[in-house]
């Protein structure tokens, strides 16, 4: 037990704050051996709650096991695909994502989450990295992937529409509607995931062993250094997860089987697949999925329909929220837990929130490198600018540039030590030992402290990362692409703040053309770079500020 003196050590602090508030600092070994573990139990327990909703229909938790199995078995007798192998899966946060992830789990595949909205370069690049050997992908993206498929270790292309879990009469007049609309997407030579889950059964399945230590996930991270690259998140990282989270959740007095998370974020973020594919389903939790989150006013009419028990969102989407002339028609009495995450919190939007629902924002902390989760504020009981104390199994060190540790309050390097902790980054050996020590430590790149009650805070993100909307975008990789255009001799690009986004991508450029235009250089890019990686603003120098290597130093920008 701790004691009510006053404490400079960092690992007792961490303990202090974790008693404080009822959260057991180690858990007991656990009973789940692989995500397919935590789905089981969950059907055993609540077949026949309702498991997800999206697009105006409901899945129960019986229903998500069989059709996962349905197409697992489809992977196992109808492609060559074997365990260990790659999935990608390309789709906003439909039903399907799940189907297909813990179908790819049953047949002992890993899932690589991709962004819909990624380039046909962007494409290329992971498609081949991550060695996949099939996708899914929904049918608007679908000529992207057809376009760099031969480039690709691909095989096999499935395709889904977004009403293909609907009932039969409903999918039917939905799919005349879109193609009268022009929306309607052929196929192709891919495999329509119906034909999937038509042509299997759950008889034919062959069950696999899966432990903790096999992948899980593949996911896509700028790391700790600013270079593309997948974390392996295995099924031990996620259940580890599974079970951290919860035990924060039952904080709020949150019950198994009985609440309903409004999830509208995208899915192949590892912040919402934690939240939705891991912690959900072993609460048993019913998930509403907001395929597309800037549709606000279907937003407000989801949220009227299905009152929230626990709440996700960003800094953006709350404000977008509050400030629609609807938002006081939503029924908020339900509501017990408002989580953020992916962002840095705004204190105006998060008093504004709790003002207007009667519950406070939890505001967390964390990374793809740790699956996502480090810490959590305690449900009304946060401290205003910090994210919280540190998850269970889960330990803080503050680190100087040396590596050495530091006290209570005092600036450093974020360390973190838990079962939540990456394998590593695939294929980057070098990469993971800069970023993981011997000892088990996961250097964040993140600058914080640690207050004498355990609260974590964030002083600085990452060096040189851009956060728009939540999204991580590297400096590196928009200077890569736009150093190519022939009239650009130098640039930089850095985060600058904005009302929208958080954080926009501003450009530094020099150019041996006076006559070069912004629009020139954005229409350079736009087949290159996703969207909101795309520079806001623009300007034109003579020079850019060097150091004594010959390194652009961002800083400066920044502050200029």
């Amino acid at each position: 037990m701790v004691s009510n003196e006053s404490v400079t050590d960092v690992a007792e602090a961490v303990q202090r704050g974790q008693q404080r508030f009822g959260v057991p600092e180690t858990l007991p070994p656990s009973e789940f051996s692989s995500l397919l573990d935590v789905l089981q139990q969950t059907v055993e327990e609540f077949p026949q709650h309702p498991a997800l909703t999206a697009l105006g229909h409901t899945t129960n938790y019986a229903e998500l096991d069989r059709l996962s199995t349905i197409f697992a078995t489809y992977l196992q007798q109808q492609t060559d695909l074997k365990p260990g192998d790659r999935l990608a899966i390309q789709m906003p946060s439909v039903t399907q994502y799940l189907v297909v992830a813990y179908g790819a789990f049953k047949a002992g595949l890993a899932v690589v989450n991709i962004n819909p909205l990624y380039t046909e370069v962007e494409l290329e690049y992971q498609f081949s990295h991550a060695d996949v050997k099939a996708v899914v992908v929904f049918d608007k993206f679908l000529p992207h992937v057809e376009a760099v498929r031969e480039k690709t270790p691909i095989n096999y292309v499935f395709v889904t529409s977004p009403f293909d879990l609907h009932p039969p009469i409903q999918r039917l007049l939905m799919s005349t509607l879109l193609k009268v609309m022009g929306k309607s997407v052929a196929p192709g030579t891919a495999i329509p995931l119906r034909h999937a889950l038509n042509a299997a059964s759950v008889d034919g399945y062959q069950p696999v062993s899966l432990g903790s230590d096999d992948m899980a996930l593949l996911q896509y991270t700028g790391g700790t250094t600013g270079v593309s690259k997948p974390a392996i998140i295995s099924h031990g990282n996620l259940v580890s997860v599974t079970r951290q989270g919860w035990e924060l959740l039952r904080l709020s007095a949150t019950v198994r089987g009985e609440e309903r998370i409004v999830s509208p974020l995208p899915l192949y973020h590892i912040y919402a697949f934690a939240l939705v594919a891991t912690i959900g389903i072993y609460m048993g939790a019913h998930t509403l999925l907001v395929p597309d989150p800037r549709n606000i006013n279907g937003f407000i009419k989801l949220l009227r329909r299905w009152p929230a028990t626990i709440f996700s969102g960003l800094n953006t989407l709350f404000v977008a929220l509050l400030n629609h002339k609807d938002f006081n028609s939503i029924d908020f009495s339900t509501l017990k837990v408002t989580m953020s995450g992916g962002a840095a919190l705004a204190t105006g939007p998060a008093e504004d929130w709790a003002s207007e629902t009667g519950c406070t924002i939890s505001d967390a902390y964390g990374l793809t490198e740790a699956s996502p989760i480090v810490s959590f504020s305690p449900p009304n009981s946060g401290k205003p600018g910090s994210v919280g104390i540190a998850m269970p199994d889960t330990e803080l060190r503050i680190s100087d540039e040396q590596g050495n540790a530091q006290a209570v309050d005092e600036h450093g390097e974020i360390w973190v030590r838990g079962p939540q902790v990456m394998v590593g980054y695939l294929n980057f050996p070098e990469e993971t030992a800069k970023t993981i020590t011997e000892d088990g430590w996961l250097k964040t790149g993140d600058i914080g402290s640690v207050d004498a009650d355990g609260f974590l805070y964030i002083h600085d993100r990452q060096k040189d990362m851009i956060n728009v909307s939540g999204f991580n975008v590297y400096p590196n990789e928009i200077e890569s692409v736009i150093s190519k255009h022939p009239d650009i001799t130098y640039c930089a690009a850095v985060g600058v703040p904005d009302d929208h986004s958080g954080e926009a991508v501003k450009l530094f450029v020099v150019s041996i053309n006076p006559s070069l235009k912004d629009d020139d250089i954005r229409d350079f890019c736009s087949d290159k770079l996703a969207r909101y990686k795309l520079p806001k603003h623009i300007e034109f120098r003579d020079e850019l500020p060097l150091s004594n290597v010959g390194k652009v130093l961002r800083r400066v920008l920044r502050d200029s």
